[in-house]
């Protein structure tokens, strides 16, 4: 149950925050500071440190209206007084990849098992519909809920907290704005498998049909060197041309991904559009093997590009080998995100279906903040989102990089929690912080939870089906990379409960994370899991 958090957070005694080796976030009543002394972000590249030793920033504002936002004293128009800084703070940026869930569906489709380097449980749980509450206007809706774990999952004193954050639904095709998108594609030796090469050109043809009039393209290549195909070109008229540039690509040599950035980012400053949408669109496998490999360099050398142009990154991978950490690194830091396609049902889902999603943006540098109440918090821990971690006392310092979500988005943050025994009151109160794409003005919203809202048996029909889908999403990412988490049921339950949820939401979705989850079961146990099909990914909202 949603609870909104009329009053300002109040002064607190001192803030607590660990840094835990192997990326989860555990704190506890009494610790100490994390090892890592570092807390200031690397404010050019957008780095996103480790969570800060002494918890600073100031306290969570008071929950307003969602569809009208709070503008921050940063942009102009309240002042606040010094307070304390609240106990247990927790801050990341927002994230909406689902690359990771994708990709481990379709290794798993192939009858292997994924790389636990690879596994991000945000990713998981971002690929489902949560059912949201969607905000009126443009910003955020803040909803706060969860569950208790129950006697039977070995978790009977922790607790499953879901922070869920939506943008509005995205608008009808002819009502968003027009689009300036360079297409990056691949074309080295790796990409001539199966799934590859094959399955982009056919996504571009998609998109080539979908696009309005008014949209325009360009097409650059790669492969150990980067060739413009189509200059910035208007739809209206050049379809025929688009295609022809499409289909001559053919496979080459090496791939060097840096060639292929650096020209696209060049492209799109030449063609560049004001007010509309410009977008880099890379397509590959992120195989990288030939010129700079590591993408925190390749994005600085395209860094005022980016900055001054406000051009974004959308990353869609493609092929059984996949590069999904260096494609993940490269959006993270290009103020984009990634998706993963297995085929052209999915290829027409991103493309056509999702299109308003991946191309516009409704925040730039988003960031969340949950405040625990020490009264009734004893432990928490956030799952996921360790590449995402920001310093506490950079949540409100603007010129942090934060995430990029788009219209129809919803961003979901799973912790567990342990309550102090008795406890009654406040459990959290969650901060979204964002700035306008156009204006620039940070704004905030906030939502709270009360340990009432929470009491209800996760698997016992207390809790609601989408928080139980998000929870199970959850389990079985963090059960492949080998993680701990309070309460994780064993596969074989896992598919059990997706089976039972994907009938009652009768989700498709749902059905194929129940397929997934059975066959890693089989895998463990040594034997033959269902394999192919099913290599596309959840949903979005």
């Amino acid at each position: 149950m949603n609870q909104r958090n009329g009053k300002r957070t109040g002064a607190r005694a001192g803030a607590v925050a660990l840094l835990l080796a192997g990326g989860m976030l555990l704190t506890a009543c009494g610790g100490s500071g994390s090892s890592d002394g570092s807390s200031t972000a690397d404010k050019r590249s957008g780095a996103h440190p480790p969570q800060g030793a002494t918890g600073g920033g100031q306290p969570a504002p008071d929950a307003v209206a969602p569809e009208e936002g709070r503008q921050s004293e940063e942009s102009g128009d309240t002042a606040r007084p010094d307070v304390a800084a609240p106990d247990y703070l927790s801050t990341f940026a927002l994230d909406v990849d689902t690359a990771s869930y994708g990709y481990t569906r379709s290794t798993l489709g192939d009858g292997a098992m994924p790389d636990p380097v690879n596994i991000r449980p945000e990713e998981f749980v971002n690929s489902f519909r949560q059912g949201y509450q969607r905000p009126k206007g443009n910003g955020f809706s803040v909803s706060v809920d969860g569950a208790r774990i129950g006697e039977g999952s070995g978790g009977s004193d922790w607790s499953l907290l879901r922070v869920g954050l939506a943008t509005k639904a995205a608008p009808p095709d002819s009502e968003r704005p027009p689009a300036a998108l360079t297409f990056v594609v691949d074309i080295s030796g790796s990409m001539a498998g199966p799934g590859r090469l094959g399955l982009v050109k056919e996504s571009l043809n998609i998109l080539t049909d979908e696009l309005r009039d008014d949209d325009s393209v360009s097409v650059v290549t790669f492969s150990d060197e980067a060739e413009t195909r189509l200059p910035m070109t208007r739809l209206e008229g050049n379809r025929n041309k688009i295609r022809d540039a499409v289909d001559e690509m053919d496979p080459a040599q090496s791939t060097n991904v840096e060639a292929g950035i650096e020209r696209g980012y060049e492209e799109s400053v030449k063609g560049h559009r004001k007010g509309v949408n410009n977008r880099v669109v890379l397509l590959s496998d992120a195989l990288a093997n030939t010129g700079d490999t590591n993408a925190d360099s390749i994005l600085k050398r395209i860094d005022s590009a980016r900055r001054e142009y406000g051009i974004t990154l959308f990353g869609v991978g493609v092929g059984s080998d996949y590069g999904d950490a260096f494609m993940e690194r490269l959006t993270n830091r290009g103020d984009g995100h990634t998706t993963y396609v297995g085929d052209a049902e999915q290829a027409r889902k991103v493309f056509v279906d999702q299109l308003p999603a991946h191309i516009e943006l409704t925040a730039r540098d988003a960031k969340a903040q949950v405040a625990f109440d020490r009264k009734t918090v004893e432990q928490f821990r956030l799952i996921g989102y360790e590449n995402r971690k920001v310093a506490d006392e950079d949540f409100r310092d603007d010129s942090v990089d934060g995430g990029e979500v788009g219209p129809g988005h919803t961003v979901t943050a799973l912790y567990a929690v342990r309550l102090r025994e008795g406890a009654s009151g406040t459990v959290a109160e969650a901060t979204v912080r964002w700035l306008d794409p156009k204006t620039r003005k940070a704004y905030e919203e906030s939502g709270s939870v009360r340990t009432g809202a929470i009491d209800g048996d996760l698997w016992g029909g207390g809790a609601p089906q989408r928080l139980q889908v998000a929870a199970v999403a959850a389990y079985f990412a963090d059960t492949l990379r080998g993680g701990d988490l309070p309460g994780t049921p064993a596969l074989g339950e896992l598919a059990s409960r997706a089976t039972k949820l994907a009938g009652e939401t009768d989700d498709s979705a749902v059905r194929k994370l129940a397929t997934a989850i059975g066959q890693a079961e089989a895998l463990r146990n040594g034997t033959e899991p269902e394999t192919g099909g099913d290599t596309g990914e959840g949903e979005i909202g």
